[in-house]
C-alpha cells in the first residue's frame, strides 16, 4: 500500500518517494516526501488516532 498525498503543482493526488513520519509541533502526526511524478516536496497530516510510531 503506497502512501499518497496531494501535490499542488500537478494538481492531482500522486504517491509520496521518499516518505517520512514525523511529529508536527503540536503533536500530530504527519508524512512527509517528493511528489513522485514532479519531485516537489509534498505534508500530509495524518489522523491523529494513527498508531505508527512517529518520532
Amino acid at each position: 500500500m503506497a502512501d499518497t498525498a496531494y501535490c499542488v503543482k500537478c494538481k492531482a493526488s500522486t504517491e509520496i518517494k521518499d516518505a517520512q513520519k514525523v511529529t508536527m509541533k503540536n503533536g500530530r502526526p504527519a508524512m512527509k516526501g517528493k511528489c513522485s511524478k514532479c519531485g516537489t516536496g509534498v505534508y500530509k497530516i495524518l489522523s491523529s488516532g494513527c498508531k505508527c510510531n512517529c518520532s
